[in-house]
């Protein structure tokens, strides 16, 4: 038996032994054990949701922090069915969808999920840039001439490599398998627990300052109000649809396979998503919202086109925040969340490629695979242009592709011949049908309402 064999082993003996414990008294063990749904959690913590999160709080206060809790548990709903299937068949969900769905659906998917991870690559390139150049210039003074474009522009190239060579060399050693697997894990646990403390600290001293009507926060996350303007309902919409990415969808199950979890760690995944994925989107997108929501809302500030994460921390300093929490402590957590969503991006195209291309996970192929995303780093220079001609039919594409995507898997769910003994039964099989057909619902909304609004149509 292999050392990993026997690692494997060694977990399912102390899940056994967990069994009669209260479910307080497993979860220390079980995030210890966890790993997988802290990689889809580094994945969706990256630009779009740090810049809806402030959208969300400057525009709209503390009203709408209900919408990213139900979002993610819509997403979730469906990673539950994708985590049962691949535990309990331990097929890899390309082969499953193309054998037992649709090919054209299976190779459509894994095209749009290796696809989606280049091309929002350009725009966490100049995001992680612009935060590395920000914290530079708080802690050392450094920066370079802004008027010279061109200076400027090669500069945050610099930092943008520096950016891809600590993200390329963390996917290239998670790639050996075995424990650099379990390094990564750590590292990525680490990484969102540095995140949830950085915007926490933006908070608590917004709340020292007494710009946060906590009150009124504990309203928020009560859905008790739905926008009335065209702006408010595309945020909504496109936060309700964009929680759980397509290209988190196809890299989760690979991550579950390649720890090696079976069916006897379907209880191990749940606590997973729910430590890894959960927790984390609720506590990081609930800070920066609340900590927008106390520092723009209802404020004369010039807030209209000004939210990208690069300049809020200047205007949280302008609201009244220190130096140190507005600027340097604001963009070390938005860095984090771009390079975690960085680095998944580049294990999402290694994946995908190797499914496509049945390659090992072994191999030099798919290695080079995981590189796919180098050239996002010209981001620093192209992503303001990139809109009509790549973004827009990108995000069209792969938006119409997930809720095609969540179909495939309810079928995969009620089909016996796929999933044999483990299909669910009775009340237990209507109610989570009755579920993903109601996210099914909601994300094709989601989707085609934001895909008009991009398209000029609404």
């Amino acid at each position: 038996m292999s050392q990993s064999d026997a690692n494997t082993q060694q977990n399912i003996e102390l899940l056994q032994s967990l069994a009669a414990k209260a479910w307080y008294k497993r979860v220390p063990t079980y995030l210890k054990l966890s790993g997988p749904g802290w990689l889809q959690g580094a994945m969706t913590l990256g630009g779009g949701s740090a810049v809806t999160s402030l959208t969300i709080g400057a525009l709209f206060g503390y009203e709408l922090l209900w919408v990213q809790p139900v979002a993610m548990i819509i997403g979730c709903i469906m990673l539950f069915a994708l985590s049962h299937q691949t535990l309990n068949t331990q097929i890899k969900p390309f082969e499953a969808m193309k054998k037992h769905v649709n090919p054209a659906l299976a190779w459509g998917w894994a095209i749009a999920a290796f696809a989606s991870s280049i091309i929002w690559g350009f725009a966490h390139y100049p995001l992680s840039a612009g935060m590395l150049e920000e914290i530079i210039l708080v802690t050392s003074g450094f920066s370079v001439d802004e008027e010279n474009t061109l200076t400027r522009d090669l500069y945050l190239l610099v930092l943008a490599i520096v950016v891809w060579a600590g993200c390329a060399f963390t996917a290239w050693r998670y790639g050996d398998h075995g424990k650099a697997v379990n390094v990564f894990e750590t590292g990525i646990k680490l990484l969102s627990s540095m995140i949830v403390v950085a915007f926490a600290w933006v908070v608590i001293s917004a709340s020292l300052n007494g710009k946060i009507d906590w009150a009124a926060v504990l309203a928020g996350y009560i859905p008790s109000s739905f926008p009335s303007d065209a702006q408010g309902v595309t945020v909504v919409m496109a936060a309700l649809g964009s929680a759980v990415g397509i290209n988190m969808t196809f890299i989760y199950g690979y991550t579950l396979l390649y720890k090696k979890w079976d069916a006897r760690h379907s209880e191990l995944s749940r606590y997973d998503i729910g430590l890894g994925l959960v927790i984390p989107y609720i506590l990081v997108t609930g800070l920066i919202s609340i900590a927008a929501a106390g520092a723009f809302y209802g404020s004369d500030m010039d807030i209209q086109g000004k939210l990208s994460p690069t300049q809020a921390g200047t205007m949280f300093m302008s609201a009244g925040l220190d130096e140190v929490t507005s600027r340097l402590i604001f963009a070390f957590g938005i860095l984090g969340m771009a390079v975690g969503s960085l680095v998944m991006h580049m294990l999402c195209c290694g994946s995908a490629a190797a499914a496509m291309f049945n390659w090992s996970e072994s191999s030099r192929k798919y290695k080079w695979a995981l590189l796919a995303p180098t050239p996002a780093i010209l981001g620093v220079f192209v992503w303001s242009s990139m809109g009509a001609y790549v973004v827009l039919p990108t995000s069209a594409i792969c938006g119409f592709l997930l809720p095609i995507a969540y179909i495939g898997w309810a079928i995969l769910n009620n089909k016996k011949s796929y999933l044999g003994d483990a299909t669910p039964q009775g009340s237990r099989r209507v109610i989570f049908n009755i579920a993903m057909a109601l996210c099914i619902i909601t994300v094709m909304c989601s989707v085609t309402y934001s895909t008009l609004v991009k398209m000029g149509y609404l």
